[in-house]
């Protein structure tokens, strides 16, 4: 049974950091893209970052390019997003997903198979 696992949200002022973690058990995910998306009040969820875990190639929403780092630890099978520059609009439950269909760029929800709980992310400005 496939369990993605996040941990690191909380409340930071605005500029600050904050790293969220994502692990995964269950299976092999070696052929996943895994991604975190967030879903703020009212809104839709919305794609911020994925990453291939074999190779590693990233991919990120315009929104959080530049702010935002996506990354994994094999040994680990955990994949974490670094946030800096955090502003209010940022504010939201993040979700980790992953999906063993496809690979690169994949934004949409329906394309990831396995989601996480979610951790919440609160900027105060």
């Amino acid at each position: 049974q496939v369990q993605l696992v996040e941990s690191g949200g909380g409340l930071v002022q605005a500029g600050g950091s904050l790293r969220l973690s994502c692990t995964a058990s269950g299976r092999t995910f070696s052929r996943d893209t895994m991604a975190w998306f967030r879903q703020a009040p009212g809104k839709e969820r919305e794609f911020v970052a994925s990453i291939t875990w074999s190779v590693g190639n990233t991919y990120y929403a315009d929104s959080v390019q530049g702010r935002f780092t996506i990354s994994r630890d094999n040994a680990k099978n955990t994949v974490y997003l670094q946030m800096n520059s955090l502003k209010p609009e940022d504010t939201a439950l993040y979700y980790c997903a992953t999906t063993g269909r496809r690979r690169g760029r994949v934004t949409k929800t329906d394309d990831y198979d396995y989601w996480g709980q979610g951790t919440q992310v609160t900027v105060s400005s």
